[in-house]
């Protein structure tokens, strides 16, 4: 997948403008956990090619592209699967922007939704405030092109704002900047090339865009500015529209908050990392994300052979913060607000996972290293003067400690002391209790000298 922290746009040289600093707030270090919510028209087909072992030629990729929150690019490639499908179903006369009518968001309850996400150990919750469809979720001046007008006639966002609040978690918001397929007049998008040249780049459709920000941070004040896929250059100089200005007044609005990189421009928080797996510590704080599945929008298409196990987000999130990342899990509600069964399932295994073991993950830090090359397979976090050890496999019944915790007293999560043993060879190896083999991930904590 595309990294962006390096598309920094137009180079204005010595009118560039001036960024505000770049913190990742410690708040946002220790959460560790977070979920989004990818909702919108695209829950209403609610689908995609699911995802083939082996993937699709590059060619064919936005044609036959994995996420269902594309659909309004991949229907209007004349002949793509989802193409097809859509004459199939909704006959040739009626439009993707269509499905607003079709949208019945009647079965959305705000809090028992949020509960959800909250029992699975969220600690942030961005919902995607308007995609690359345009559709905007909230109330907005700008547009009638929103939910309150249309489909469901709801504000979406104020629901969940106010419900994740009250839940005590932290809010964030999920925006398209740069890519708005309503009020643009571009072919569908086949490419990676595509992806950045059709697009609108013009001095309107920047103010447009940073109306609907500010929108957004003066109603719900969010403590993450989540940004897609960069911003119209016709915003990125030092106008008081222009990203640089946005960014000023939303840390002044909110100075706890948090900004991602995806704005095209020389400035960023946080890197986003999108299914990729990264294979050692990153320096600066990064983020995770991906979907349950292979789409982050629903795809009633995808069972459990595209859906991740409980085990496996459980080793994801453990593997990512061990790097010095957050893990930014995707939950696509239907087109109705329901939390799919199979996403649910995984989502409270997770949570009853972090219950027991969620010291050795929320305001944890990463290790002089994350894992170890030969052996059983493990990963390190540290709070305090303390290592948490996380054994991925507990069946295997023991897990070789470092040289560097030998001689340390240590304690499972379960509170039993840990019985450690001296190989021949001089290693060190801690026995897995029998109850907790069964475990998707077994925690040993080693306590400082």
């Amino acid at each position: 997948m595309m990294n962006f922290e390096t598309r920094t746009g137009p180079d204005f040289g010595s009118a560039a403008p001036v960024y505000p600093d770049a913190v990742v707030p410690d708040w946002y270090r220790d959460a560790k956990l977070g979920f989004f919510v990818h909702w919108g028209l695209y829950s209403v087909p609610a689908w995609a090619v699911a995802h083939p072992e082996g993937g699709v030629p590059t060619e064919d990729a936005y044609a036959w592209h994995q996420y269902a929150e594309w659909y309004g690019n991949t229907v209007r490639i004349e002949g793509s699967p989802s193409w097809r499908r859509h004459q199939e179903l909704y006959g040739p006369g009626r439009s993707y922007e269509d499905l607003a009518e079709l949208w019945d968001a009647s079965a959305f309850d705000a809090d028992a939704f949020v509960a959800e996400l909250v029992g699975a150990g969220a600690r942030y919750i961005v919902p995607t405030t308007k995609h690359h469809e345009g559709f905007c979720l909230w109330d907005t001046e700008t547009t009638t092109f929103n939910s309150a007008a249309r489909g469901p006639r709801r504000d979406l966002i104020a629901e969940f704002h106010d419900a994740t609040r009250r839940a005590g978690a932290r809010f964030g918001v999920y925006f398209s900047g740069a890519l708005d397929w309503h009020v643009g007049d571009h072919p569908p998008i086949e490419s990676d090339t595509d992806l950045f040249r059709h697009r609108r780049n013009d001095e309107a459709f920047a103010r447009y865009s940073a109306r609907q920000l500010e929108e957004l941070v003066a109603r719900f004040s969010p403590d993450v500015l989540w940004n897609d896929i960069d911003w119209p250059d016709g915003g990125k100089g030092a106008q008081e529209y222009g990203v640089a200005a946005l960014l000023s007044r939303y840390f002044d609005a909110v100075p706890g908050g948090v900004v991602n990189d995806r704005w095209g421009v020389p400035f960023h928080g946080f890197l986003t990392r999108e299914y990729t797996d990264v294979p050692d510590i990153l320096d600066v704080p990064w983020e995770s994300t991906r979907g349950l599945g292979f789409s982050f929008g629903y795809n009633q298409d995808e069972d459990e052979r595209h859906t991740l196990a409980g085990p496996d987000l459980i080793r994801l999130l453990v593997d990512v913060v061990s790097k010095n990342g957050n893990l930014l899990i995707n939950v696509g509600p239907d087109a109705q607000g329901r939390i799919p069964d199979l996403q649910r399932a995984t989502m409270r295994e997770l949570g009853a996972w972090l219950s027991s073991n969620g010291d050795a993950v929320y305001g944890t830090r990463p290790w002089i290293r994350a894992e170890e090359r030969v052996g059983a397979p493990r990963r390190y976090t540290t709070s305090g003067a303390a290592v948490h050890v996380h054994a991925f496999d507990p069946t295997v019944g023991e897990i070789d400690l470092p040289p560097e915790l030998a001689g340390r007293a240590a304690v499972w999560a379960d509170g039993q002391r840990a019985d450690i043993a001296e190989r021949a060879d001089g290693t060190t190896v801690a026995v897995i209790p029998a109850g907790l083999r069964a475990e998707p991930v077994a925690v040993l904590t080693v306590e400082s000298r």
